[in-house]
């Protein structure tokens, strides 16, 4: 039995999923709701799949964080112990996440190993490379974008959807949460 692979990303209506200068990984507009709905989100039993450097990101921004910061909300805690595949070929175990494991070889192949063999679904959050590999791959059930309301024409980085082939998108959930970011979570299918 095949399970569900969902891309999950936070995005600026841009289309940037990171900024610089003053903006924070959730542009600073993040609130209850948000929070709340994430930790429902990573509480349901799931394997994360990262690439090496959103892996690398992760790791480094949880060893920084405070008991203050955003990196240790307590959705970004149960994510951190779920159980996790890391994608690389430069990384080397043991990492420094509870229970991942570190897989050698080609995303498509992997993750479409991982589709059939796990018993549980699969989720990854950033990794924005890969992802658009396995979009392309049609791996990809379900992309669940988080559209902050900010733009980030000049600090914007990382757009999320740079390089990668052409889609269409069916709308099967969207939600409001805290009055003002939107989370739509679409069915890819390449465009023929």
């Amino acid at each position: 039995m095949t399970v569900t692979y969902t891309f999950d990303v936070f995005s600026s209506l841009d289309g940037f999923g990171a900024a610089v200068g003053d903006w924070t990984g959730y542009w600073g507009k993040q609130g209850p709701e948000l929070l709340d709905h994430r930790l429902a989100r990573y509480s349901a039993a799931q394997r994360m799949v990262f690439g090496a450097d959103t892996y690398r990101a992760f790791a480094q921004m949880v060893a920084a964080g405070t008991e203050e910061s955003e990196v240790n909300d307590p959705w970004v805690t149960r994510m951190r112990h779920l159980p996790a595949t890391v994608v690389s070929t430069t990384l080397a175990e043991p990492l420094d996440w509870p229970d991942a494991t570190v897989v050698r070889g080609d995303a498509v192949d992997i993750v479409a190993r991982l589709k059939e063999e796990s018993e549980v679904p699969l989720c990854s959050h950033g990794s924005l490379s890969m992802n658009r590999a396995l979009m392309a791959a049609g791996l990809v059930d379900r992309v669940q974008v988080t559209i902050f309301p900010v733009i980030t024409g000049r600090t914007g980085r990382e757009p999320i959807f740079a390089g990668a082939a052409d889609f269409d998108l069916e709308l099967i959930e969207s939600r409001t949460l805290d009055g003002s970011i939107q989370e739509l979570v679409y069915r890819p299918t390449l465009h023929a």
